[in-house]
């Protein structure tokens, strides 16, 4: 923890709370000019918490700073115009950049899909082994799909297959067990857990009613 009132580059924090997100702990910092202490997101026991300091920077955007397991700091810097800064901290100097890469909206949401599918496919993986005969399966909602802008309630898959719908991954979100008034999209991608035939099943629903 920094004394008070010391200075991260060129902005001053300071801590207004923190909320727990699943395995994810975020600390709102604000900038308050020539006061206020900086927060740095500290180590907290058990392998499944990762603290995340989130920082409002006027007249920019958002900051969020993370700290990995090895030490190093990764940053995201929100703009207001949709950009999104990717930043890796120094080694030796953590409040310095060593490399910034600028995304665009797009390059972003593409990213973060690629990061969060990877984890379903994992959290897949695990519950495939603990239970035998279970398999999951990702079926992309292809547009022209007569369920794009109908709710999974439609689908009646549950009944129809015995397989369910646990997650949707939508540009880059990942929506968990979503209600049956949920609307699905073209290019949505539907998580389906059940048997090998149950899922399949799911999928000629989605593809063709």
């Amino acid at each position: 923890m920094r004394s008070e009132g010391q200075q991260v580059g060129f902005w001053w924090f300071a801590r207004r709370g923190e909320k727990s997100l699943g395995r994810w702990r975020v600390r709102s910092c604000a900038v308050t000019g020539s006061s206020g202490s900086a927060v740095r997101s500290s180590r907290t026991k058990g392998k499944r918490v990762v603290d995340v300091e989130r920082t409002a920077l006027p007249g920019i955007g958002l900051q969020h700073v993370l700290t990995t397991s090895r030490g190093r700091r990764i940053g995201i810097v929100s703009h207001r115009t949709g950009r999104r800064d990717l930043v890796i901290y120094d080694r030796d100097d953590p409040d310095s950049a060593a490399v910034t890469v600028k995304l665009t909206p797009d390059e972003a949401s593409g990213i973060a899909e690629l990061l969060d599918t990877a984890r379903i496919v994992e959290y897949q993986a695990d519950l495939s082994r603990q239970v035998e005969g279970l398999v999951t399966r990702q079926i992309p909602l292809a547009p022209g799909s007569p369920f794009d802008g109908r709710t999974l309630g439609d689908t009646q898959a549950r009944s129809r297959t015995g397989a369910s719908i646990v997650a949707v991954v939508r540009v880059g979100e990942v929506i968990a067990s979503p209600r049956p008034d949920f609307d699905f999209h073209a290019d949505d991608i539907v998580v389906v857990v059940g048997t090998a035939e149950g899922t399949e099943a799911v999928a000629e629903i989605l593809a063709t009613g």
